[in-house]
């Protein structure tokens, strides 16, 4: 559940809006708003977030500068991009919601295609990556392996389409994720992402769990216009190679505020430790004004529907994993107290945990799945052909 701040009732509702009820309600109908039941008769409460996004869509056609500086906090869209739509039912890829491609478990091999080229394939293309991607010794995480790797990939054969190059790259990085040269051997072998991410961590490989590792590699392929992506776009636009729009993609991905997300939800359940504390160690993080990390989503003040979808393939497995029980004790005191739902970062940590797959996994798969829109946003940008370079409004100190 959302704090109740986040909701308003329709009468600061429209206060804000500087609207009337019934325009209100018009917004609302249309799905501009979200709206949620009071639990007082027939009354609705109102998503502050969309109501403030509406506001700002206003200013922005009267001209406000305040709402350009607000536009890279959150706010209103800067760029024209056909790849990924956000919606209350989460990320839409060229018009497909991601929750039902994960659902019907497409290959995540497919969803690439979707996102690089505008529609998905009948059957689930091959991607071959080049062997040669070598354990990086001194990395300590499996991020840190990508952030190493992704520079020493070659762009491409130029006569090769920008697809095949693109497929490479994604088979290469899930290679890069290996500790040593066996298991980078064995990934390189492995017909799937799925597989090879899997043969990367040295974990079993029956179908099941592979059919779930690409469950979650969808999910997490592409998130519209988030730091990662709007990285690799600007290096995009400078007209450089995918390989180094993928290392400015992950560069900013390995920052504590977006990719490293779910080593914090890792670092709660080891401060937790059993389920019986979980209450009380939260209610003293809420306390202190500190939030707990991997819960709630600015953009989803609903609840974030890829964690939901996350947890429920990580349900599926049963697991008797005690870091479950933890996790699980975690979104019950925090339903409880009526604070936001988990979001992506906490639910990759649940699939990890359900799967037993090693430490860091959650972001090394939320880092390889997302390769796949690092990419799309890095080739639409370079059709685009512009160079991205805002200005910014001098503030004398």
């Amino acid at each position: 559940m959302n704090q109740p701040s986040d909701f308003v009732g329709a009468k600061q509702a429209a206060k804000l809006l500087g609207v009337r009820l019934p325009t209100l309600y018009a917004y609302a109908s249309r799905g501009l708003v979200t709206s949620v039941p009071s639990g007082e008769g027939r009354a609705r409460l109102y998503a502050r977030a969309d109501l403030m996004r509406l506001r700002a869509r206003g200013d922005a056609r009267s001209g406000h500068a305040a709402v350009a500086g607000g536009a890279l906090r959150w706010g209103e869209p800067v760029l024209e991009s056909s790849i990924t739509e956000i919606g209350a039912g989460g990320p839409r890829y060229r018009g497909r919601l991601a929750v039902d491609l994960a659902r019907q478990r497409v290959p995540f091999e497919s969803v690439c295609a979707l996102l690089w080229a505008g529609s998905l394939p009948a059957v689930s293309p091959q991607m071959h990556g080049k062997a040669g991607v070598r354990p990086r010794a001194g990395a300590t995480s499996y991020v840190e392996r990508l952030l190493c790797a992704a520079p020493t990939l070659a762009p491409g054969d130029p006569l090769s389409s920008p697809l095949q190059a693109a497929g490479g790259l994604v088979r290469a990085l899930a290679a890069a994720l290996a500790p040593d040269a066996r298991e980078a051997a064995a990934a390189h072998r492995a017909p799937t992402v799925a597989r090879a991410a899997l043969a990367s961590f040295g974990a079993e490989a029956g179908e099941e769990r592979v059919a779930v590792v690409d469950q979650v590699l969808v999910l997490c392929a592409d998130h519209e216009l988030n730091v990662s992506a709007f990285a690799a776009r600007v290096v995009s636009s400078a007209g450089a190679t995918l390989p180094a729009c993928v290392t400015a993609a992950l560069a900013a991905f390995s920052g504590p505020a977006h990719g490293a997300a779910s080593d914090r939800v890792e670092a709660l359940l080891d401060e937790i430790g059993s389920p019986e504390r979980a209450r009380a160690v939260l209610s003293e993080r809420v306390r202190r004004g500190e939030a707990i990390p991997g819960f709630g989503h600015p953009l989803y003040p609903a609840g974030d529907p890829r964690g939901a979808e996350l947890f429920a393939v990580a349900r599926a497995s049963h697991s008797r994993a005690s870091r479950m029980k933890v996790l699980e004790a975690v979104v019950r005191a925090m339903h409880a107290a009526e604070q936001p739902a988990p979001n992506l970062d906490a639910g990759l940590v649940a699939v990890r945990v359900a799967l037993g797959l090693p430490r860091g996994a959650a972001s090394a798969l939320f880092a390889l799945g997302r390769s796949a829109g690092w990419v799309a946003h890095a080739l639409e940008q370079r059709e685009q052909g512009f160079l991205l370079r805002p200005r910014a409004r001098y503030v004398a100190r």
